[in-house]
């Protein structure tokens, strides 16, 4: 049984395990203080989710916010690293507390956990995440997640928790994504626009659906925007992960979006494996693998990337590393698991399989990336 609905987010054989993501703009006022009266609203909605039976992880944002607002910084902490990376230090403080205070009136316990780009993107890295989140869930626990911003860099960051909301769900082997924000889902043109009609279901993020987005967060608080939900929903979509935007912007927001089927959901395209969901979900490589047409109408028919259709190599990887495939024009047309580091790939570039044992010295692999660690965009 699969989500097919808005309403299927709360059916507990559909979706017994549930990811919510919670933006900046939602938590935090215009003065950068906690909307508590509201957050207790979605606290009651987590413990009655609860008390159905449903697993809930949640993904929330909002320390940068509230830590500038308590130190007094300008732009929001967003005017430099160092501002923001105070910022969260003291504002995540402030959330948690927050969270285990409101979780525990209903008498459910709250786990925090942050995590970086790193802890999701290395293989051991994302098993260990993984296994935390599931005995956090065992235990009763709503594990309360959130981007490690007091370290996070550009280079080690998410930049935006849709995209980190849709990789916890990976990692939890979630069936849904509810992604509240201030908008009530995609519209085929910006919203103030008086013709601008929503989107209400989309199976497969497409450069149309693409084009419909506007960049950045209306609040000016958050990283995310619009654009984040769709590389978000194009994560979920290839894990099998039905992923929904709604509007969380009044109280008991959840069932309110839910009841009045508003919002805009994503279908699930695929059911990758659980080691291809870790691949499709990679967001930093080390290099890449530019390929002829003929290479890709072969990778599309199921076939493993060959020497042969390599045109250029990129980066500086090593076995073992994913990395990117992408068309003459530069467009990533998918990712998977190289079975030659960089020095290799790039000595046997465009040379027959009968050529490249000559070229290498040694017996080759059968592929530079096999079929079974490739993933298809």
């Amino acid at each position: 049984m699969q989500i097919e609905t808005l309403l299927d987010f709360r059916d507990i054989e559909k979706c017994p395990r549930l990811v919510i993501k919670l933006g900046s703009a939602l938590l935090v006022d215009k003065e950068g203080m906690l909307r508590r009266d509201w957050l207790r609203t979605v606290a009651m909605e987590i413990a009655g989710a609860r008390q159905r039976g449903q697993e809930i992880i949640v993904v929330c944002s909002g320390s940068v916010a509230l830590g500038a607002a308590m130190l007094d910084l300008p732009a929001g902490g967003r005017e430099t690293l160092a501002h923001a990376q105070a910022s969260a230090s003291v504002g995540q403080v402030v959330l948690a507390a927050t969270w285990a205070q409101l979780l525990r009136e209903h008498d459910v316990l709250a786990g925090q956990m942050l995590l970086t780009l790193d802890d999701l993107e290395g293989r051991r890295r994302y098993l260990n995440a993984a296994a935390t989140i599931r005995q956090l869930l065992q235990s009763g626990v709503v594990p309360i997640i959130n981007e490690n911003d007091s370290i996070a860099t550009s280079e080690i960051r998410f930049g935006d928790n849709d995209r980190l909301a849709a990789r916890v769900a990976q990692a939890a082997s979630a069936q849904g994504v509810l992604l509240l924000s201030d908008v009530d889902g995609l519209y085929d043109r910006h919203p103030d626009d008086p013709d601008a009609e929503r989107v209400e279901a989309i199976r497969g993020v497409t450069d149309e659906i693409h084009d419909m987005a506007t960049g950045g967060s209306s609040s000016g608080m958050g990283s995310g925007g619009m654009t984040s939900k769709l590389l978000a929903a194009e994560i979920a979509e290839r894990a099998g992960i039905a992923l929904a935007i709604v509007n969380g912007t009044p109280d008991i927001p959840i069932g309110r979006a839910l009841a009045a089927n508003t919002g805009t959901l994503f279908l699930p395209k695929r059911d990758d494996s659980a080691f291809k969901s870790w691949i499709g979900g990679r967001l930093r490589f080390n290099g890449s693998l530019t390929v002829d047409d003929g290479c890709i109408e072969a990778l599309k028919n199921g076939k493993s990337l060959l020497a042969a259709g390599i045109i250029e190599v990129t980066g500086d990887f090593e076995r073992g590393d994913v990395i990117a495939i992408k068309d003459k024009e530069g467009r990533m047309v998918a990712k998977g698991m190289s079975e030659y580091d960089y020095d290799e790939a790039d000595a046997i570039k465009g040379l027959r399989s009968d050529q490249v044992a000559d070229r290498l010295g040694h017996l080759p692999r059968s592929a530079v990336i096999h079929r079974d660690q490739l993933v298809i965009l």
